[in-house]
Parts: C-alpha cells; structure tokens; sequence
C-alpha cells in the first residue's frame, strides 16, 4: 500500500513534522515522491521508520542513525558493520537501564520515606531509625542507588 505523510505519521503514531524532520537529516533516501513531489509511504518504509524510532528512543545520535540507514542501502557489504552498531546500542541500552534502575531506586527509596514522614508527622522523627527499622528492600534500594 502507499501513503501519504499525515497517515504514515498516524500509522506510526507520530507528527508529520517529525517525518518531515528525518527526511531534511537525510533519514529517508528511500521513500519516494510523486512527480508533484509529496512523499509516498509504502509498508516497507514504515518498517523502516519504526526502526529509526527505535534507535531514537535509544538515544542513539541522528548522524549515527543516518549512517546505518546509508550502510543499509549500500547491502550485504556493510552486515557485519550493521550487526556491530546494534552489538554497541544493546551495550548501551543496557547501561542506560543499569542507571534508570539505580534512579529508580533511589525514587522508591524516597518513596516509601516520605510516606513514613507523612504518617509521622515529620522527617525529624526517621532520623532516629535504626537500620534494623527499615524493611530489608527499602534498605537495598537505599544502598544500590
């Protein structure tokens, strides 16, 4: 099927303006136009695009994107390059997790402080809470973040 921007935005969940937006950084080589020059969508370029959301959403650079869609098109040369960058965004998508959690953490930890000051009436009155007064998770997400 073809598409034209504003349902490929919406198929994507995204704005047209976001398409607009990959193809003036070079993201899109290979939708093409009608000869009045708007894009047309076809089901492999949504594929493709929800790659590139995917890689967006790993905080992974635009010029860095751009060079896997260009390794891409260049074919079977460039597997073993291609397979490296995501060999190298799963480390880092990983280390990314490693930080959220530890955040996360930090977030539950306070969490379940404030509830304790909320039912005490005040944060002066945990400040007197031994180690062995903290639940044994609360203590964990404490010590990991």
């Amino acid at each position: 099927m073809s598409y034209t921007i504003g349902t490929a935005a919406e198929k994507l969940n995204m704005s047209a303006s976001a398409l607009r937006y990959y193809d003036k950084e070079g993201l899109l080589p290979f939708v093409h136009r009608s000869a009045g020059g708007i894009r047309i969508f076809k089901d492999s370029d949504l594929e493709r695009l929800r790659l590139i959301n995917c890689l967006k959403a790993t905080h992974m650079p635009i010029k860095d994107i751009k060079a896997f869609i260009y390794s891409y098109t260049e074919g079977d040369a460039t597997i073993k390059r291609r397979r490296d960058m995501f060999y190298e965004r799963k480390l880092a998508v990983e280390e990314q997790m490693a930080t959220l959690q530890k955040a996360l953490d930090m977030i539950n930890y306070k969490c379940w402080f404030y509830d304790m000051a909320v039912e005490a009436g005040s944060t002066e009155a945990l400040k007197s809470l031994k180690d062995g007064d903290i639940p044994e998770e609360i203590r964990r997400l404490k010590e990991n973040s």
